[in-house]
């Protein structure tokens, strides 16, 4: 893969406040386990993905400015403009460009957030995409499984805008480095931090589940697989 350039620092610096706004004074949002977060160094934060606003507040609720790896669906009119003025990362075709960005971002000693479900629905995390795995091993960044809870209700399309004052639960994990057996190499190797990745967030799931009146959507609503570009 080619060396990509990191884009620009200084879209989250301005973004994350407006997702703060949403999170903070649109909706009613429990943020737990923020000090979880690496205050410096690169972190990839990795969460479930049940609606439409997951990506707005859990950008606001980090700690620290991030990108996050969105669809190129999302690209487009004034939405696209301020993604791109966020400085957000547009995943396209294979996602391999998105990705070299990703692990420019890590470099830098930045954050990358990332859906890898793939697709907004139940939010299980039943099966991850490979991105940030491969991310994770390349770059050598902990992944920071995070619960989202309540921005999508039972019955509810995965486009949906709640309303006002709804109360949405987000809790970050401990942060893992994934250090997978020496004697794995190449596809093996890739697999084995792929199940890793879908392991720790299903266990952050669980966990967050356990503690909280806040319920998973009991379906998918109504989502397409070819919604969310892989992440």
């Amino acid at each position: 893969m080619t060396t990509a350039q990191a884009p620009s620092q200084w879209g989250p610096r301005w973004s994350r406040w407006v997702g703060r706004v949403l999170a903070r004074g649109l909706w009613a949002t429990e943020v737990r386990g923020r000090d979880r977060v690496p205050s410096a160094g690169p972190a990839i934060v990795v969460a479930n993905h049940v609606g439409f606003i997951d990506g707005p507040v859990l950008h606001g609720v980090i700690p620290r400015g991030s990108h996050f790896l969105i669809g190129s669906h999302m690209f487009h009119g004034a939405l696209g403009a301020l993604l791109r003025g966020a400085s957000q990362i547009e995943v396209e075709g294979s996602g391999r460009a998105a990705l070299a960005q990703g692990l420019a971002v890590l470099r830098r000693g930045d954050v990358v957030g990332m859906f890898p479900e793939g697709t907004r629905g139940a939010g299980r995390a039943d099966a991850v995409h490979g991105g940030a795995a491969w991310l994770a091993l390349q770059s050598g960044a902990p992944i920071v499984p995070t619960t989202m809870l309540g921005t999508r209700h039972t019955g509810e399309p995965v486009s949906v805008w709640p309303r006002p004052r709804r109360r949405i639960l987000v809790e970050f994990g401990h942060p893992q480095v994934l250090e997978p057996p020496a004697e794995l190499k190449g596809r093996r190797r890739q697999e084995w931090a792929q199940e890793a990745v879908a392991e720790a967030l299903r266990a952050q799931v669980a966990g967050t589940l356990a503690t909280t009146t806040i319920e998973l959507p009991a379906d998918d609503g109504g989502r397409s697989d070819t919604e969310e570009a892989l992440s």
